[in-house]
C-alpha cells in the first residue's frame, strides 16, 4: 500500500517549480500533494494526486481536475482520462482537452487502498469492481457497464494488449487472461508471491511478483511463464510498463528504476538512486517517474541511450 510521506523530505517553493537537471540528464519537476499514478498524453503526464488529476509538462502544470479520491494506475483513449474513484466506489471519466469531468459511472472499486488498474482496449474501458473477483467493462459510447466478468477473488491488476485482457489477483498469485471477444478467462496460470502490476508489450505479458522481488514472462499464447530475472529482495508498490524494445520497472528500493531485456531475461540498467514508491510510463522521446515520498515528477529524456 502507497502510504502518504513515508519518506518525505522538506522542499521550498514548491508549486511546480523546475530543479536543475542532475546526473543521467534528469528533469526534477517538483509537485506538491503526493503525485503518483502516471498516463502519458502526448508531450505532456497525468499523475493521481490528493483530491485531483493534474496534467504536467516539462515546463510545469498545465491543468487541474478536482475528483474526491483519485486511486490506481489511469487509461487515456482518444482524448478521455478514465479514472477510478476509491471513495466514489466509480469510474470518472475526464475531458482531456477541456480538462473537465464528464461522467461518473457506479461500477465499484475492488480495492479501495488503490492499487488497481483501469485499462482501455477492444473499444472499452476495463475495471477491476470488486474485490470477491469482478471486472467490469464499459462501453465509452453509452458509459455503461456492458459485462462483469467473473474473476478470482482479489483481482486488482489489469492490462490489456497481445489480443487479451490479462487480470492478475495477488490473493490467488494468478494470471487470467481474458477473451474480449467471449468475456471469459480462458487461461489461468499460477504466478510467484503476491504479484502485482503488469505491463502487456514487447510480445508478451510482464508481471512483478512482488514477495518474491521477480519479474516474470507470460507467453500470450501459452498463457504459461516463459521466463522470471530476480531484480531485488522485493519489488513492493512499484510500476511497471513497456516499450522501445525494453522492459521499464520502477522500484521502492535501491534504485528508482530497472531496465530489462525482454527477450533474455536479464537486467541492462539500473538507474537513478531509491526515491520511495512511484509509478512510471514509457514515452517515446523520454520516460516520467512519479516519486511522491520525495514530491517529484522526473523526466528521463531518450529512452535507448538510457538502455545503453
Amino acid at each position: 500500500m502507497r502510504t502518504f510521506g513515508a519518506m518525505a523530505l522538506a522542499t521550498a517553493a514548491w508549486c511546480g517549480s523546475v530543479v536543475a537537471a542532475q546526473a543521467q540528464d534528469e528533469q526534477v519537476i517538483e509537485v506538491a500533494g503526493f503525485a503518483d499514478f502516471l498516463a502519458v498524453d502526448g508531450n505532456s503526464v497525468w499523475a493521481t494526486n490528493e483530491g485531483r488529476v493534474e496534467q504536467w509538462t516539462r515546463k510545469g502544470k498545465r491543468a487541474s481536475v478536482a475528483m474526491t479520491k483519485p486511486c490506481g494506475a489511469m487509461a487515456l483513449s482518444g482524448r478521455d482520462l478514465w479514472v477510478a474513484d476509491c471513495q466514489e466506489n466509480a469510474l470518472v471519466r475526464i475531458d482531456t482537452r477541456s480538462a473537465t469531468k464528464v461522467a461518473t459511472i457506479p461500477t465499484g472499486i475492488a480495492n479501495p487502498k488503490g492499487e488497481l488498474n483501469v485499462v482501455a482496449g477492444a473499444g472499452s474501458i476495463w475495471v477491476a469492481s470488486d474485490q470477491k473477483g469482478v471486472v467490469s467493462r464499459v462501453d465509452p459510447a453509452t458509459n455503461r457497464v456492458t459485462a462483469s466478468i467473473p474473476v478470482s477473488p482479489g483481482s486488482y491488476y489489469l492490462a490489456f494488449g497481445q489480443g487479451a485482457l490479462w487480470v492478475v489477483s495477488s490473493e490467488s498469485a494468478t494470471i487470467q487472461r481474458v477473451d474480449p471477444s467471449t468475456n471469459t478467462v480462458t487461461k489461468t496460470t499460477a504466478l510467484g508471491k503476491e504479484p502485482g502490476f503488469l505491463a502487456a508489450g514487447e510480445g508478451a505479458v510482464f508481471v512483478q511478483e512482488q514477495g518474491d522481488g521477480t519479474v516474470a514472462r507470460v507467453d500470450p499464447t501459452s498463457g504459461e511463464v516463459s521466463g522470471r530475472v530476480k531484480v531485488g529482495a522485493v519489488l513492493k508498490y512499484g510500476d511497471i510498463d513497456t516499450g522501445g524494445g525494453h522492459v521499464w520497472l520502477r522500484t521502492t528500493e535501491d534504485q528508482t528504476f530497472v531496465i530489462l531485456d525482454p527477450q533474455s531475461m536479464t537486467i541492462r540498467k539500473r538507474v537513478g538512486k531509491a526515491e520511495g514508491s512511484g509509478a512510471l510510463r514509457y514515452a517515446r522521446k523520454g520516460l516520467w517517474t512519479s516519486a511522491h515520498d520525495v514530491h517529484t515528477l522526473t523526466w528521463w529524456p531518450n529512452p535507448a541511450k538510457l538502455a545503453r
